[in-house]
């Protein structure tokens, strides 16, 4: 018996381990109609046998910390920088995956519990189930929506394109009883199973047609020429310098160096996240002497730089995105709204400072939240333009990063250096595709150690600057579309997938009855 477990536990770890291969920058999309079918079969096999809740737990459990532990341990790359973390590096490969692996067991156990005895119902439950704990995964304290099994389809923009009608989690419990329906060609009792297994794959190839009308519909569009040009940089500024003091001469020299202003070209200039992290927003102006020949009344820039305010005796600081004007007085700036635990904000940090923690991404204390998330308002003489600012992870939240749609674009400003030579950068790069679906909006995003790249409405990244590359894309034309439904109406469209599926497996479970 304990080698049976021994054996079945090694084969969930592994599964889990080569769902990850399907993620970017692998893609291996292929991989999950085995894995994904493999579990469930397992699962049903070992509700005939047993209806140990633990062991059903301890499955589900098993299956997440190989996808997590496969998928996440770039986290522990964050942790070389100080010498007083490094002492975190194998907690963080093994208790960040086991934290999060605590959903897919939780998933399992509800399937063990609610388990209809019907095939095709028991089918649809289980989708349902692990569907509904990813979304409270991307919910639950603070949330972390990182690496859902529909990010296995990001080089497929004709089928993500659904995503701007049912958003990224709907689109991810229908991944989910996509890549389990093949389980079908061992499980089947009757010919049902195989023609729901048929349907699956039906509405998938439905998805690419929509797609591709809408592709072509979008290419159809005649495109507005913009006034003025938005240049995002991607820049290669060492991580160290958050430890060792860099020159924020040389640095602030480099990103003028790149962005490369004319002075009869009107541009906004998108900078990187935490690129100057010694200088505060209101210190920036006393570098003006450096943007004097470069910059002129044509020129914008919009920054990633800490705020540091005063409040009687209390000193918050914020992880900032601010615009200047060419005298760098501010037009306009936004606070972090959603701050990375341990990264940005220490989790009861009275308590954990005393055994020597602290936040990653500085040395003082921890960020302070922003109190909302404004759209920014560029208007002046040269520009009029309305941005939404998203910062870092902030990109990652399906349904949850804005509620008034009257902006022209999303702006994302990142620092992917904290994830190292990993697939890190990619996989977070990835969700700008899915976000630009989603809304219907241009993203642009500029990246230190990343990838900086103009993201179209349908998803389509139309320029880019690869991973540890120097150099900038321009946005200077653009095309509009309506709104999307899911901009509109957001996961409010997930709960009525939600109860699409219940009613199936109601139903299912009836007309096996009869």
């Amino acid at each position: 018996m304990k080698k049976k477990l021994f054996i079945e536990s090694i084969i969930l770890i592994l599964l889990g381990s080569f769902s990850s291969l399907s993620l970017p920058p692998f893609n291996y999309i292929l991989i999950n109609f085995l894995t994904f079918s493999l579990l469930y079969i397992l699962l049903i096999k070992i509700f005939e046998v047993s209806k140990n809740k633990k062991l059903f737990f301890l499955y589900g459990w098993l299956f997440g910390l190989g996808y997590f532990t496969s998928n996440l341990y770039w986290i522990s790359i964050s942790l070389t920088f100080d010498e007083s973390f490094k002492f975190l590096i194998p907690f963080s490969i093994v208790l960040v995956p086991a934290f999060l692996a605590l959903f897919y067991g939780l998933a399992s156990f509800l399937f063990l519990i609610l388990k209809p005895k019907k095939n095709l119902s028991s089918f649809f439950l289980f989708s349902l189930i692990f569907g509904t704990i990813e979304f409270i995964r991307g919910t639950i304290l603070t949330g972390f929506p990182w690496n859902l099994i529909a990010y296995s389809f990001s080089n497929y923009i004709e089928i993500l394109s659904i995503n701007s009608i049912i958003g990224t989690y709907s689109f991810n419990l229908f991944c989910i009883s996509l890549f389990t329906s093949t389980s079908f060609l061992i499980l089947r009792d009757n010919k049902k199973e195989i023609i729901v297994c048929i349907l699956f794959f039906i509405i998938t190839l439905s998805f690419y047609f929509f797609g591709s009308q809408r592709l072509e519909n979008f290419n159809n569009i005649k495109a507005n020429k913009l006034d003025y040009k938005l240049r995002v940089i991607s820049s290669n500024v060492s991580i160290d310098r958050f430890y060792n003091d860099t020159d924020p001469i040389s640095v602030i020299n480099d990103l003028i160096k790149i962005s490369s202003p004319q002075k009869n070209k009107k541009t906004i200039f998108i900078w990187p996240e935490g690129i100057l992290p010694d200088i505060s927003k209101n210190q920036l102006r006393e570098y003006k002497f450096l943007f004097e020949n470069e910059f002129n009344q044509n020129h914008i820039l919009s920054i990633g730089i800490n705020d540091i305010k005063k409040e009687g005796q209390i000193i918050r600081y914020y992880n900032s995105l601010t615009i200047y004007n060419h005298n760098f007085e501010i037009l306009n700036s936004y606070n972090k709204v959603n701050l990375v635990p341990f990264g940005e904000f220490l989790p009861f940090e009275k308590m954990l400072s005393l055994i020597g923690l602290k936040t990653i991404t500085n040395n003082y204390q921890s960020y302070s939240k922003g109190e909302k998330r404004n759209i920014i308002e560029v208007n002046n003489t040269n520009f009029s333009v309305r941005l939404l600012p998203l910062i870092c992870y902030e990109i990652i939240y399906s349904g949850n990063i804005f509620n008034n749609r009257d902006f022209d674009f999303i702006v994302n400003i990142s620092e992917d250096g904290w994830f190292g030579q990993s697939i890190g950068p990619h996989q977070h790069f990835v969700h700008s595709i899915y976000r630009a679906i989603e809304s219907g909006k241009y993203v642009l995003r500029s990246a230190n150690n990343g990838i900086a790249a103009i993201v179209n409405p349908l998803g389509v990244v139309e320029k880019q600057v690869d991973l540890n590359q120097s150099g900038f894309a321009d946005l200077s034309q653009t095309k509009k579309i309506e709104p999307t439904i899911f901009s509109k109406y957001g996961n409010k469209i997930f709960a009525i997938v939600i109860l699409l599926y219940i009613f199936l497996i109601f139903s299912f479970n009836r007309i096996g009855n009869e």
